[in-house]
C-alpha cells in the first residue's frame, strides 16, 4: 500500500509561482509512475502532468505545457510540480497519484493511489 502526501499549496498571485511536493511511502517508489491531476469547484478531475520512472514526462498540452514542470527524486521519494506564470484558471485542488503502469500514464483509472489533496489558488 502507498500513502502520498502533498503539500506547497497556497495563494498566490496571477504570475506567480509554486512548488508542490508530494512524498510517498509504503511502496518502491521508484517502480511507479506519478501523475499531478487537478480538480476545480464544479469541475471533473483533470490530467495535469505525468512521469514514468526513467524521468519521462507528459503534460496536458495547451493548459500547462511550457509553465508547470513535473520532476522526481526517487532516492527522496517524492514527486514535484514546479508552477510558474499561474493564472486564475488554475485554481483548483491538486491531487497525486501513483500508477504501477510502466509507461507515463494520462487516465484517473490508470492510477492506484491517490493523495488528499492540497489547495492552490490564484488571485487576479
Amino acid at each position: 500500500q502507498v500513502q502520498l502526501v502533498e503539500s506547497g499549496g497556497g495563494l498566490v498571485q496571477a504570475g506567480g509561482s509554486l512548488r508542490l511536493s508530494c512524498a510517498a511511502s509504503g511502496g518502491t517508489f521508484s517502480r511507479y509512475a506519478m501523475g499531478w491531476f487537478r480538480q476545480a469547484p464544479g469541475k471533473e478531475r483533470e490530467f495535469v502532468a505525468a512521469i514514468n520512472w526513467a524521468g519521462g514526462s507528459t503534460y496536458d498540452v495547451g493548459s500547462v505545457k511550457g509553465r508547470f514542470t513535473i520532476f522526481r527524486d526517487n532516492a527522496k521519494m517524492t514527486v514535484y510540480l514546479q508552477m510558474n506564470s499561474l493564472k486564475p484558471e488554475d485554481t483548483a485542488v491538486y491531487y497525486c497519484a501513483a500508477s504501477r503502469e510502466g509507461l507515463i500514464p494520462r487516465l484517473i483509472g490508470e492510477y492506484d493511489y491517490w493523495g488528499q489533496g492540497t489547495q492552490v489558488t490564484v488571485s487576479s
